[in-house]
């Protein structure tokens, strides 16, 4: 058996959520069991990166939370957990990828909302962050994600 550091445990823990999370975000039909599931394993995720991780593990887990809601058509969750992530970024001086993905968020949580204004300021100030990500496979990604709210994606 695997010895490992409180740390060590806690960054499995967080990496293990966050794939399992990922894995129900891409599945094309969910139970309510799995939707369930995945809301807790996200935010799982996150609870273990609080403690073995840095701003950039939070945030991107606060990324993860928001994405899950929005999948779920939950917008009031979508858009707290969106806006951490972007405070996040802001506050810990975090861009590229993971400052578009955050306002991507916030963008994506307005369209769950029905706010199509407010959802159109996020969209154009992802847009703007998606100009600032260093290697192209990322950028193309990201706009791709991006243009899933225009083409009004279920998230």
């Amino acid at each position: 058996m695997d010895k490992f550091t409180l740390t060590e445990w806690h960054r499995k823990q967080a990496v293990e959520n966050f794939n399992k999370t990922w894995d129900f975000m891409e599945k094309k039909e969910r139970t309510h069991e799995e939707d369930l599931e995945m809301i807790h394993t996200a935010h799982a995720s996150r609870f273990h990166w609080g403690i073995a991780g840095e701003p950039l593990n939070f945030a991107r887990g606060e990324w993860q939370i928001s994405r899950v809601y929005s999948l779920l058509k939950m917008s009031d969750s979508a858009l707290l957990h969106g806006n951490q992530s972007l405070t996040l970024c802001q506050e810990n001086h975090i861009g590229d990828f993971d400052l578009a993905f955050a306002y991507e968020a916030v963008a994506r949580g307005y369209l769950v909302k029905g706010d199509e204004n407010k959802m159109e300021e996020y969209y154009s100030l992802a847009l703007e962050a998606a100009q600032l990500i260093t290697k192209k496979e990322d950028k193309d990604y990201f706009i791709s994600e991006l243009n899933s709210i225009k083409l009004g994606s279920r998230a």
